[in-house]
């Protein structure tokens, strides 16, 4: 899977942009602030229907415009995909392939898979976990349309959960049926929810941690531990359990929504120990294992995203991943850099093609 050309109206910074694509590698070289991550940010909402980093969709839109549309044609061994994302101001959005709309945004997670690696995703290590839940469930959901469903009919009952715990509070009722009902909801979808991420979890670990290795040449060692209430307990019962503390604090406290990712760097928390190139190391290489554990269970390539990965590595790590993601396990992938002297010669000498684009305030150029 491919973009063989990418069209943009009034997206982010663009007032109209058409480009032809390698089917590669392409890089887009430019200051900050003039657009390259834009650019990557439209491949992604063409593949998973959002924007990677702002979750309002018509803040996307470019400034004083009404609406923005995203075009891509992408090509898979002998056929095509056209793929249309439009949004007008107060108005929902539309989501088009080759000419026909989806009824739900859900049915297109998968087609296209896209793995994006970008210094925002620091927040996988510095934030919470709800940045780590929110990583697994991206994964499993481009290969497993049923897990997708499962997390959306989860969250919902735990709303509804929720809401009831907190009538009981504010009426000073309790009824006892309907909060088993949920109950019975709830265990039904998160068991199967758990037993995914378990699997998941597992098989993601050691690749995770042979990509880690090539990068950092051996130099540490790291580990991944999932960690789930359903680990030692069975959610019914958990729930059983946790009825006073919930009607008390007027929320569900158990369950796999408070599941977590323990990111260790040589037996301790990467967020505490890890210097700044360690951490976007353990980062690089998280994300190389997702695309690998995606093209493994898809059998196909995807789209690999990188937005200026490159701040704060020395050059042997850089030539490390070029080296890697120039291989023949993978596919089309997309580079952003404030430097084409720093970048060129490393493509060079991976012998392999690529286009390069500079970009600035006037527009974009092929070199």
């Amino acid at each position: 899977m491919h973009l063989e050309s990418l069209s943009l109206v009034n997206f982010k910074n663009y007032e109209q942009l058409d480009i032809e694509l390698d089917n590669r590698i392409n890089c887009f070289v430019g200051n900050n602030g003039v657009g390259k991550t834009n650019l990557l940010d439209a491949i992604y909402y063409l593949s998973l229907t959002k924007s990677y980093f702002n979750p309002v969709d018509s803040q996307n839109i470019k400034h004083n415009e009404d609406f923005f549309v995203i075009q891509g044609k992408f090509k898979h061994n002998e056929s095509t995909e056209n793929i249309y994302c439009g949004l007008k101001r107060n108005r929902k959005k539309q989501f088009k392939r080759n000419n026909k709309e989806y009824q739900r945004l859900a049915e297109h997670i998968g087609l296209i898979p896209v793995v994006m690696i970008s210094p925002a995703d620091s927040s996988l290590i510095l934030d919470g976990s709800e940045e780590r839940r929110k990583f697994i469930n991206m994964v499993i959901s481009q290969y497993d349309p049923e897990y997708l469903e499962k997390v959306i009919y989860y969250n919902r009952t735990l709303t509804q959960r929720n809401k009831l715990l907190k009538d009981f509070g504010a009426s000073g009722r309790f009824d006892k049926e309907t909060l088993e009902i949920y109950n019975d909801q709830l265990a039904a979808a998160g068991n199967e929810i758990y037993r995914k991420r378990q699997d998941f979890t597992g098989q993601l670990v050691p690749i995770f941690q042979q990509f880690y290795n090539q990068i950092s040449m051996g130099n540490e060692q790291v580990e991944l531990v999932y960690q789930s209430h359903l680990q030692n307990s069975d959610f019914r019962e958990l729930l059983e359990q946790s009825e006073r503390k919930d009607r008390a604090l007027e929320y569900t406290t158990a369950g796999i929504h408070k599941d977590d990712l323990v990111l260790n760097l040589d037996g301790f928390p990467i967020k505490k120990t890890g210097s700044q190139g360690q951490q976007k190391t353990y980062l690089v290489a998280l994300k190389l294992a997702k695309f690998e554990f995606i093209r493994k269970i898809h059998n196909l390539k995807p789209v690999l995203l990188l937005d200026d990965i490159f701040d704060k590595f020395d050059a042997g790590r850089v030539k490390q991943i070029i080296k890697l993601v120039a291989g023949s396990e993978f596919g089309q992938i997309f580079i952003t850099d404030t430097s084409q002297s720093h970048l060129e010669p490393i493509l060079q000498e991976a012998g392999v093609s690529y286009r390069l684009f500079n970009i600035d305030k006037k527009g974009i150029e092929l070199k």
